[in-house]
């Protein structure tokens, strides 16, 4: 009866009961075996003669794809996730198996910072999810390499998604800078592949080095400039122009041919210049300017503290706003617009400092443009009045006169009659004069006759 019992019992079994006898593998560890049979959902390998193993279903699928390409003879390595089955095979998995090589393998290169291609399977707006090996990871946007990266103007996201899209089934070489196998978190950076690529050619190049290249990509902080072997440049707005600049896309485009020189480098950044090699128009500036000269300018923009002036193409100024008039002012855009012209007086040249001021005291312009219009109408009006009121006088002025000479008239008349009267008033004095003397004289006679 025992040797029935015994002859009864699993294989597995009697090996487990007998661990000198071979060393019997656990749960989780893993095994190396030969492919006896091969099928599309199972897999069976001699596991050094102790027992035979399968691999079944789900458990086939490999994340290193190292046993994508297996045939029977082969060695693979499975992962041992049970010791015996319904049939008293060991049950294997080549899935947990290569996870862990995946991971491991990541784990490598994250460590020693090598440079992989990562194929991209799809994109969202924050960006693109890649394909290391079987495991899936995630490439965001900011670390895109400048010539990758969406510059979106307006930064619509509708846009930059169709931009991400166009990378689908591409491989970018890429650098792995985060890695959690437990949170299955892979983060890699093509930018970070780039800078190191980057720094192997960037030692050719010094600073004060000309160089000449194309325009890649212009952006509201400058424009990038790709030289020599595959390197690119910031030309920040500020070195683009000697005159200030508001949009770099005034004066350059993504295509044009550039001559730059090299004005700083800092590990893979380098920054460029255009207007280095331009001449500075500020160093002739005294010989075109004085202080204390007029000067007529157009307004190029108008901040809280004053505005900007364009005295010609290359020479702008500043009117600070104690300086817009002799009245305080708290905002600038109530005296001056935009685009027009207006006479100034410059107060400094500062020519190594690129600066030069402004003065526009005691004109309050803005409001007077404001009531330009209705100026020109009270003149209109005031040269209707004046026009109708000489009118009127003409027309009353024969009627005027006509009624003077009648007055002469009038007046005429009266003194001729003041004078017929002042000489009535003579003959009448004559008359009386004359009796008066008759008188006397017959009184004179009487007095002789009593006498006599």
């Amino acid at each position: 009866m025992s040797e029935e019992k015994t002859i009864a019992q699993n294989p597995m079994d009697l090996l487990l009961q007998d661990e000198k006898a071979v060393n019997i593998p656990k749960e989780g560890e893993l095994v190396t075996g030969i492919v006896i049979s091969l099928s599309k959902n199972e897999i069976y390998l001699d596991l050094d003669s102790i027992t035979t193993g399968i691999i079944r279903g789900r458990e086939i699928y490999d994340e290193s794809d190292e046993t994508s390409g297996l045939k029977i003879g082969d060695k693979a390595t499975a992962t041992v996730i049970g010791l015996d089955n319904e049939n008293g095979y060991m049950e294997l998995s080549l899935r947990e198996a290569g996870h862990q090589k995946a991971w491991d393998n990541l784990e490598n290169l994250y460590k020693e910072g090598t440079i992989v291609e990562s194929k991209v399977i799809d994109a969202n707006k924050g960006g693109l999810m890649i394909k290391l090996g079987n495991v899936v990871g995630f490439l965001p946007v900011s670390q895109l390499t400048i010539e990758h990266y969406p510059r979106i103007e307006g930064g619509d996201k509708s846009k930059i998604l169709t931009h991400l899209k166009s990378f689908v089934n591409q491989l970018l070489k890429t650098k792995v800078i985060d890695i959690n196998e437990k949170e299955e978190k892979l983060i890699v950076s093509e930018k970070a592949a780039w800078n190191d690529r980057q720094k192997k050619v960037i030692s050719k190049f010094k600073i004060g080095n000309q160089v000449e290249g194309r325009v890649t990509g212009v952006v509201d902080f400058g424009a990038f400039v790709e030289f020599g072997e595959g390197l690119e440049g910031l030309v920040h707005i500020s070195e683009l122009a000697w005159q200030r600049i508001d949009n770099p896309r005034d004066i350059i485009k993504v295509g044009d041919n550039v001559k730059a020189e090299i004005i700083d480098i800092e590990n893979t950044k380098i920054s460029l210049s255009i207007k280095k090699l331009q001449k500075d128009p500020w160093a002739e500036v005294a010989a075109k300017y004085t202080i204390g000269q007029k000067v007529k300018g157009k307004v190029l923009k108008v901040n809280p503290f004053g505005a900007f002036i364009e005295l010609d193409n290359d020479i702008h100024g500043l009117v600070h706003i104690s300086e817009l008039s002799a009245k305080k002012v708290s905002n600038p855009e109530d005296l001056v617009t935009v685009g027009k012209d207006y006479e100034f007086t410059i107060l400094t040249i500062e020519p190594k400092h690129h600066r030069l001021g402004l003065s526009l005291k005691g004109i309050d312009l803005k409001k007077d443009d404001k009531k330009d219009d209705k100026k020109k109408e009270d003149k209109k009006d005031i040269k209707k009045d004046k026009t109708e009121t000489k009118k009127e006088d003409k027309d009353e002025k024969p009627k005027k006169v006509k009624d003077t000479k009648e007055d002469k008239k009038e007046k005429k008349d009266d003194k001729k009659e003041v004078t017929e009267v002042k000489e009535n008033k003579k003959d009448t004095k004559k008359e009386v004069d004359t009796k008066d003397d008759k008188k006397e004289e017959k009184a004179k006679d009487d007095k002789k006759d009593a006498k006599k």
